[in-house]
């Protein structure tokens, strides 16, 4: 250990983008407020005496003057409902659109009055459809707008075939992707969804024959990454806000595939935990996210919703940082060239004025690593191609074109 001045032990060197880059997500994340975000002291002092207020003033973060919309579709569930109170936090989303449908748990028209009582500038409204209404004809105010759209829909796991998933998951992901190919097509569309390695590339191939950008179609991965970096920081001792484990392939989101692969060698503090030690962090990662992949309203009791909803707005925070100007680095499965023999794939992603800017190579990996990239590549070619199949047997609808707009 380092000792300094009066044999004060020091800390350890930290990477200063890193640090800087977790700052930021801190702040605007947590809401935690920024020093001179009125201005100066005395400034705080007159709010002070006008206001009467003894203990510190914490003021409400500023929404910029064009801020972005959202919608939330599954957002009365368990998952939703976590997810709509960190948007709706966010000082960058200045409008919120809360869907589900209206045998939800808990109707959507209750989450949006109960989020309006948070002190945000953000508007939010909901909206909810009976199961005989299609999301295409009733959501174009819903959806009209929208700069990005997260969908944590489907059935959970348990006691279902990857078949059956595909099958049940992929047609309730298809009426909000088809809606939203209609009334928002360059919005980026964020699926939490079961299996996600086979219903993202149904649902790309699905807007590329239709003519859109299949890249505006991502599978939200990064639980994987918050679970890599926790592991590697208990194992360490280090403060988990530093590291910043890659998790490349794909998700481990059914019981028949273990595609999540944590690079744990591309991380300078993780890369010193012993291989047998990462070996079985690695197993713990996939197992995890096949436990805990119950993302639908009906999944009660089941799944990790708070955290999987805090790394879905991660996800959803380095979009809108990037449409915003400031370009993000986020993990997310989708169409990529990143690996060799696999047309879709997990791995780093920078985040841009128009959306997905740079998708980034592996890089360099362990020989243990690669060896389990073979072994995963070989499934993640099986799903995809699952993803293909369903996607031939159907196409996008356009809606009845007389449809009225559903209003709540």
């Amino acid at each position: 250990a380092q000792v300094g001045v009066g044999g004060r032990r020091r800390r350890p060197a930290v990477d200063a983008t890193r640090a800087r880059a977790w700052h930021g997500f801190a702040v605007h994340s947590l809401e935690l407020p920024r020093r001179g975000a009125m201005g100066n002291a005395s400034c705080l002092e007159g709010v002070r005496g006008a206001s009467g207020l003894s203990k510190p003033f914490r003021p409400v973060p500023v929404t910029p003057k064009v801020g972005f919309k959202v919608c939330v579709c599954g957002g009365a569930g368990n998952l939703g409902q976590p997810l709509c109170m960190l948007a709706a936090l966010d000082p960058l989303v200045s409008e919120l659109a809360v869907y589900d449908r209206a045998i939800s748990m808990l109707p959507p028209e209750g989450i949006a009055k109960d989020l309006d009582h948070i002190e945000r500038r953000c508007r939010v409204k909901a909206y909810s459809l009976t199961s005989i209404k299609k999301e295409v004809d009733h959501l174009e105010e819903c959806l009209t707008g929208c700069h990005l759209v997260l969908a944590c829909v489907g059935v959970p796991i348990q006691g279902k075939t990857k078949e059956e998933l595909v099958k049940y998951n992929g047609s309730m992901v298809k009426s909000i992707v088809e809606a939203c190919a209609k009334f928002c097509p360059n919005a980026v569309v964020g699926l939490i969804v079961n299996p996600v390695t086979a219903v993202v590339p149904a649902m790309a191939k699905l807007y590329e024959k239709s003519g859109l950008d299949p890249l505006k179609i991502c599978g939200i991965t990064t639980l994987d990454v918050l679970r890599a970096n926790k592991f590697a920081a208990e194992e360490t001792g280090v403060p988990v806000e530093l590291f910043r484990v890659p998790v490349a392939g794909g998700h481990s989101g059914h019981t028949n595939s273990a595609s999540s692969l944590p690079l744990f060698s591309q991380d300078p503090v993780a890369a010193r935990i012993p291989e047998a030690r990462r070996a079985a962090f690695l197993q713990s990662v996939q197992e995890l996210s096949a436990e805990s992949s119950g993302t639908g309203a009906s999944s009660r009791g089941k799944g990790a919703m708070l955290s999987q909803a805090y790394a879905a707005w991660r996800f959803g925070k380095a979009v809108l940082s990037g449409l915003a100007g400031e370009k993000t680095d986020e993990f997310c499965f989708l169409k990529s060239d990143a690996c060799p023999g696999v047309s879709f794939f997990a791995s780093k992603v920078t985040f841009g004025p128009a959306g997905v800017e740079k998708i980034h190579p592996i890089g360099k990996i362990s020989s243990a690593e690669q060896a389990t990239l073979e072994r995963i590549k070989a499934e993640l070619v099986q799903d995809i191609q699952d993803g293909f199949d369903y996607a031939e047997k159907t196409e996008l609808s356009g809606g009845t074109p007389t449809s009225p707009v559903s209003k709540v």
